[in-house]
């Protein structure tokens, strides 16, 4: 059995958009979708409604010497990757104008989010309401913000069928450091405890959660999470606890999964990619039928979590389907500059912010593509699921952008994930979806970025694409395919070998002497390394200490080795490892040297 995508249990639960592609009213205020619908309620009838500001107010005149108070220090230091010193806040960093939001609030409109970003607040007005703030001179624009459909259906344990949750997984040569239990498979597939290895779990990286809340954070695999949570938030009840209102065990579910499966730490159960990272949580979506589920909530998460020095975002679902009257987008809108959430997200990515989204659960269609925003962002990391074998899931949605990108990025295992119950604090269940893939490659930039730490977001989804199984033959399947966490953490391909290609190669004395050996070792070894030539004689040592797992490297200077220059040739270098496991590693290349 799969999910269809509007489940919970793969991730969209009830979706919301603001529509900014459509042309304006004639009076140049009113957007299209909004005038349509206020044509059709009466005057005190409520209407969700964005009203954007012409400019912020009392802010302008710091405009050209934006205060760097606005964001905290952590956020300044990541746009540093991405933007050179002058330019670390823009204009899009100034508050929104308060005395226009007063005047909002004294013709009754009720507001709801304020976004610096967008220059503007999204409110409940009603259609008379709305006429009288059109004609306040410092709006600028107001649309419709949608009301979406609800999702009933509640997360249950994976229903096994054609694969097992232990099928072998494709790859991975590392021996394991840590106990992941039923959890090894899904992390084993793209190569995470290779990783891990090194001992690096992502410390350091605050990665962002948005979801539908968490309501069982008192989980036994959260027990050391819980002390790196830095900042929580509920979008929808506006409150700090990110537990719902609602008691019903559905609210805040599917939050428990996604975090579960990209944090948790649970030695002989579950261990996630980035147990050591910090976390932001948001809840952003709302599962009531009574309560409309606006995008906005993302927006102001998203701002929310940049001010504090977010590095990665972390969000399992997708925005595509409405109910009527109101109007749906299409997969022709999945173009990367229609929704609001897309345009907020590229925007992240702008200051920084890693963006890791899920590319959706409706499958594949022929004839065009079966996204849900913000998954077809240009700056988006959209994450598509395979099988534990590493095959595509028949429900992982496909490209391309309708402007021609290849979708999605990346793919991880999202079928059968195991996960944390989201209703008993030690039990644990399978699920499936792109909400569970996601996570998993989340939690992968968060060690690249641990690695990496200067490393823009741009540059760490190219590390995935370019290290991942279809890297030269990407397509709207699977994208650039499954990821390979190691490789893109150290650049460096793990196989059954552990020497690497020196560089450069050949290489001239003359002008540059020296070349470098790369060797990736998957457990503390003693290494040597030996230079032989073309007769077998032994030229020099190059290496004979104990040395870390992981990508290392060495240099041999051609022109001086044990005292002598040496002839320009064909020389051989060879590795021979012991592990501390007492497992051998022993490998040989050649090298050309010229003069």
């Amino acid at each position: 059995m799969v999910w269809p995508l509007k489940k919970i249990a793969v991730s969209t639960i009830g979706l919301v958009s603001l529509c900014l592609a459509p042309p304006l009213s004639a009076n140049g205020k009113l957007g299209v979708y909004l005038g349509e619908t206020l044509r059709n309620l009466n005057a005190d009838a409520q209407v969700l409604t964005w009203v954007f500001f012409g400019d912020k107010g009392r802010y302008e005149a710091d405009k050209t010497n934006i205060p760097s108070s606005l964001v905290s220090e952590r956020s300044r230091l990541r746009r540093h990757k991405v933007r050179s010193m002058g330019t670390l806040l823009d204009y899009t960093d100034l508050p929104v104008e308060q005395s226009y939001v007063d005047e909002l609030i004294a013709l009754g409109a009720r507001v709801r989010h304020r976004s610096k970003w967008f220059n503007g607040v999204s409110v409940e007005a009603t259609r008379s309401q709305v006429d009288q703030i059109e004609r306040l001179p410092f709006v600028n624009r107001l649309e419709l913000v949608w009301r979406a459909r609800r999702e009933t259906e509640a997360i249950t344990d994976f229903p096994l069928s054609s694969e097992s949750p232990t099928a072998k997984p494709q790859r991975s040569t590392s021996l394991l450091e840590l106990n992941y239990g039923p959890s090894l498979g899904q992390v084993q597939l793209i190569n995470v405890p290779a990783v891990h290895n090194t001992g690096n779990y992502g410390q350091g990286v605050i990665v962002g959660v948005f979801d539908n809340g968490f309501r069982l954070l008192d989980h036994e695999v959260f027990d050391s999470l819980r002390t790196r949570i830095v900042a929580t938030y509920d979008f929808v009840d506006h409150k700090v606890s990110v537990a719902p209102n609602n008691p019903s065990s559905i609210f805040g579910a599917h939050g428990i999964v996604t975090l579960s499966t990209l944090g948790g730490y649970k030695p002989g159960e579950l261990i996630g990619p980035a147990f050591g990272a910090q976390f932001i949580l948001a809840r952003t979506e709302n599962d009531s039928s009574e309560t409309p589920i606006e995008e906005d909530n993302w927006l102001a998460a998203i701002e929310w979590a940049d001010s504090i020095g977010v590095d990665v975002t972390s969000t399992s679902l997708g925005y595509l389907d409405y109910d009527p009257p109101y109007t749906s987008w299409t997969w022709q809108d999945m173009d990367g500059r229609t929704t609001l959430i897309t345009r907020a997200a590229n925007m992240a990515a702008s200051k920084g912010i890693v963006v890791v989204n899920s590319a959706g659960n409706n499958g594949s269609n022929s004839s065009h593509n079966t996204l849900n925003a913000p998954a077809d962002g240009d700056s988006v990391i959209a994450v598509g699921a395979t099988t534990a074998s590493g095959a595509r899931a028949g429900f992982s949605s496909v490209g391309p952008t309708t402007d021609g990108r290849i979708k999605p990025d990346i793919m991880a295992q999202g079928a059968p994930v195991h996960c944390a119950s989201p209703t008993d604090p030690h039990a644990y269940t399978y699920q499936q979806g792109t909400s569970l893939s996601c996570p998993l490659a989340a939690g992968v930039a968060a060690l690249i970025l641990h690695a990496r730490p200067n490393a823009t977001p741009m540059q760490i989804r190219d590390a995935l694409r370019s290290t991942a199984s279809q890297s030269t033959a990407p397509d709207n399947q699977m994208g650039w395919g499954l990821i390979d966490a190691f490789a893109a953490v150290t650049g460096y391909k793990q196989s059954s070998t552990p020497l690497g290609d020196n560089f450069p190669n050949p290489f001239p004395a003359s002008s540059n002497p020296s070349t470098t050996i790369p060797y990736t070792l998957p457990e503390p070894s003693h290494v040597t390394l030996k230079l032989f030539d073309l007769l077998g004689q032994e030229v020099c040592i190059l290496l004979d200490e104990q040395r870390p797992p992981g990508l290392s490297s060495t240099t041999w200077d051609g022109t001086n080795s044990s005292g002598a220059n040496v002839a320009s040739g064909v020389y051989f270098y060879a590795m021979n490892a012991q592990g501390s496991s007492g497992r051998a590693f022993t490998d040989t290349k050649k090298l050309i040297l010229l003069r």
